[in-house]
C-alpha cells in the first residue's frame, strides 16, 4: 500500500501529538520510527513541514466570529474534496464547529496537501487543525469523537 503525507499525519496525531503524555518527542526518533514502519521519508518530511506551517498560522478574534455566507468551492478544491467531503464541511460550518475562518484554514491545509481526500481522511485533517488553533476547544472534542467513534449522522 502507498503511503502518504496523509498516513503520516494521522499517524503522528494518533501515536505523538494527541498524546498528553509525550512532550514534544525528538524530531529525529520520530522520523526514525516512521521509516521503520514503513513511511516513504518524503512524505514524513513533507508532513512535518505541513504541522510546522500549521503552527505559523495565527488567526485574529474577528475571524472567530461565525456569519451566514456561503461558500464556493473551486474546481481545483473539488479535485481535492469530493461532494461528501464538501457536505461535511457544510455540516460542521452549520453546526458551530468550524467558523469560516477555521473553514478555510482548513481547505488551505488541504490544498497544501496536493491530494485528493476522501471524508475520513478530511475529518482527521479538521480534527488537527482545530486541536492546534487556540480557542477551539470545544470544537476539537467533537472532531475527536466523531474521528474516533465513528460518527457519521451529519448527511442530511
Amino acid at each position: 500500500m502507498k503511503q502518504n503525507v496523509v498516513d503520516v499525519l494521522m499517524y503522528l496525531f494518533e501515536n505523538f501529538i494527541g498524546d498528553e503524555t509525550t512532550a514534544d518527542p525528538e524530531r529525529d526518533f520520530v522520523i526514525n520510527r516512521l521509516e521503520q514502519l514503513g513511511f516513504p521519508q518524503h512524505e514524513i518530511i513533507k508532513a512535518f513541514d505541513w504541522l510546522e506551517d500549521l503552527a505559523d498560522v495565527e488567526l485574529d478574534e474577528a475571524q472567530h466570529q461565525p456569519n451566514k455566507s456561503i461558500r464556493i468551492y473551486s474546481d481545483q478544491e473539488k479535485q481535492l474534496i469530493n461532494t461528501e467531503s464538501v457536505g461535511f464541511l457544510i455540516y460542521l460550518e452549520e453546526n458551530n464547529i468550524l467558523t469560516p475562518a477555521t473553514r478555510e484554514l482548513v481547505m488551505d491545509k488541504v490544498a497544501a496537501l496536493d491530494t485528493e481526500l476522501d471524508t475520513e481522511q478530511l475529518k482527521w485533517i479538521v480534527m488537527i487543525v482545530l486541536y492546534s488553533y487556540p480557542g477551539e476547544e470545544n470544537a476539537y472534542a467533537y472532531m475527536e469523537n466523531m474521528v474516533f467513534d465513528q460518527i457519521v449522522n451529519y448527511m442530511h
